[in-house]
């Protein structure tokens, strides 16, 4: 933890400061605590996250209320089948100079530079303007008439999404999924935690949230985390299960639902992924090394939007769920995760 140039009480304060951050969130948004913990991991890891549910399930409230803890600047892009891509990058305007008359181009800068942005309903766009954010989300710059344009840091890209079989969507293709360093679903509300969404939302008192983190706060907590340690053991591990997801004819995975419901597998942006983002939830539960249990947490999430299923699949409506399950019970688990 020396890495950061801080001392032990810098590091614990700031630490104190990521449950600050969930409390405030769960002022407004009950329940959907996994939901809120996988959103804080993919910031820490410093990538960019997509969330998945049907409409109504307070997805872009969910992102808005984590924004407003942070004192960053945040933007929302309400993405629509019209939507340019100039619309999200910006684009150059003509401009005259008052005093010698003369005329020139100007950048003039889109919603993407800014340090969060809500990329809302991101499907519901066609592929031309999905492409807009890739390099924006990779390069953390953007390029415009042969000139390169720097983003505020930290950037981060929080999409939310409708299930691709709903009428209007656009699903998003392959390249542009695997800029996402998670892919987190939102699930419906318990029936207990439902009953206080209609308590909450519908008499005369809203929450009011407060800033906890600041941008230099979150820079270090990035850095805090690439700092947390991982076994060789664990490393190896994680190797193996992304390997595990790929079937080629001259070398079948040991988990057989891959050879029977994957048409390929996940690269090694993949294993890269999961390294970190475990990292970042070993940070959150307080810890500076990271367990077996923190790969398997944040598995799920990484890996799910990083295979591509089969006609078969389809057919038998297997999951990528399922078959990461599956990936998680049949390869070897270290016979020392902790060391």
């Amino acid at each position: 933890m020396n890495e950061v140039g801080l001392s032990e009480q810098q590091v614990e304060d700031t630490l104190g400061k990521l449950q600050l951050v969930i409390d405030e969130v769960g002022k407004v948004i009950v329940g959907q605590q996994e939901v809120i913990e996988e959103l804080l991991i993919c910031i820490l890891a410093g990538g960019h996250c997509l969330l998945e549910g049907v409409p109504g399930l307070a997805k872009t409230l969910m992102v808005s209320s984590l924004a407003k803890t942070l004192e960053l600047e945040f933007n929302r892009v309400q993405f629509t089948p019209d939507l340019m891509p100039s619309d999200i990058v910006g684009t150059e305007i003509l401009e005259t100079d008052h005093d010698s008359g003369d005329r020139f181009f100007k950048f003039q800068q889109g919603p993407v530079f800014t340090n969060i942005l809500l990329a809302d309903e991101i499907n519901r766009t066609p592929p031309k303007t999905q492409a807009a954010l890739l390099e924006a989300m990779q390069e953390k710059s953007v390029s415009y008439g042969g000139k390169s344009h720097q983003l505020p840091q930290p950037f981060f890209v929080l999409a939310t999404q409708n299930p691709v079989e709903q009428a209007g969507t656009y699903p998003l293709p392959e390249a542009q999924l695997d800029r996402f360093l998670m892919l987190v679903r939102v699930g419906y509300p318990t029936a207990t935690d439902e009953v206080e969404i209609l308590k909450r939302t519908t008499g005369t008192v809203s929450a009011t949230l407060s800033k906890v983190l600041s941008g230099k706060d979150m820079l270090i907590l990035q850095q805090l985390t690439r700092s947390v340690e991982i076994s060789d053991a664990l490393v190896g591990y994680v190797t193996d299960i992304v390997r595990a997801t790929r079937s080629e004819s001259n070398s079948k995975s040991i988990c057989q639902k891959v050879n029977e419901f994957i048409r390929w597998g996940a690269g090694p942006r993949a294993g890269q992924a999961l390294v970190l983002c475990a990292k970042a939830k070993a940070l959150l539960s307080g810890r500076y090394s990271v367990t077996l249990s923190d790969i398997n947490f944040v598995a799920y999430a990484v890996l799910r939007h990083r295979m591509l299923l089969n006609f078969q699949a389809e057919a038998e409506s297997v999951s990528t769920d399922d078959v990461i399950k599956a990936l998680l019970l049949d390869v070897k688990v270290p016979n020392s995760p902790l060391s």
